[in-house]
């Protein structure tokens, strides 16, 4: 339990759950449900879960910090740090708000039940998850994914099954982005892709190839940017490599 964790647990069937008294949805049929821990989450966090029957049930959690770094990457074109230009700046609009729809996508489903693989076979991590950015100097808000350098057109491999909720080319930050729907508010995303090689809607498995390895967008190299959201919560997705739902 640390600072861009997920956690996943099992409750009553359809309790409703709350993370520090916001509503969160509600746990699966199977009682299975999953929290994220945002990058800038606090020291504790309350978590509540009210069954069907009115009981409820809290527990307040110890969230360890995340101990980020700082990033310093040089020699980015300007236009990829402090864009300028109306017709630049229009484009970057319409593009976030596709994206935040991509972001809002709720599937009511479990997929992220069966745990997590890496979504490369092979990688070097060239950039952690939640460290300070300085681009050309200037310091930038934090990293929001883990950097996983590796040759252009490398196969990229859904981590888990999903459904695609997003997937284009050419964006002016992430180059071919694809977006993954894997249940109740937790989406992945999969940044500078060369080819972005399934569509929206689409239902995909583990080890499925959705893409390949790039450097298009805002890239000084070949690397997959991995980034994952929980409702709007910034988390690791390498925290979750190997975690699987509690029986």
């Amino acid at each position: 339990m640390r600072q861009g964790g997920t956690l996943i647990g099992r409750t009553a069937p359809r309790a409703r759950i709350s993370l520090d008294g916001e509503a969160m949805g509600e746990a699966a049929a199977s009682g299975l449900f999953v929290i994220g821990l945002d990058r800038d989450s606090p020291a504790q966090v309350r978590v509540t879960v009210a069954d069907t029957d009115g009981r409820s049930t809290s527990r307040m959690l110890a969230v360890a910090p995340g101990g980020f770094d700082i990033q310093r990457i040089n020699g980015l074109p300007p236009q990829q740090v402090r864009p300028q230009g109306e017709a630049l700046l229009a484009r970057i609009v319409a593009e976030a708000e596709r994206k935040t729809k991509g972001w809002a996508s709720r599937a009511p489903t479990e997929d992220f039940s069966g745990g997590f693989s890496p979504p490369l076979a092979k990688y070097r991590v060239s950039g952690r998850f939640g460290g300070q950015r300085i681009l050309n100097g200037e310091p930038m808000p934090p990293h929001y994914g883990a950097d996983l350098a590796a040759p252009d057109g490398t196969p990229i491999l859904a981590p888990a099954p999903g459904r695609v909720c997003f997937a284009e080319t050419g964006l002016h930050y992430e180059g071919g982005l694809t977006m993954i729907d894997h249940g109740q508010g937790l989406v992945t995303a999969y940044l500078h892709q060369s080819k972005v090689g399934v569509r929206q809607g689409q239902t995909v498995a583990r080890g499925q190839v959705i893409g390949a390895v790039g450097h298009e967008g805002r890239a000084t190299g070949p690397h997959l940017c991995w980034r994952m959201k929980w409702r709007d919560r910034r988390l690791d997705p390498m925290l979750l490599l190997g975690v699987r739902a509690p029986a």
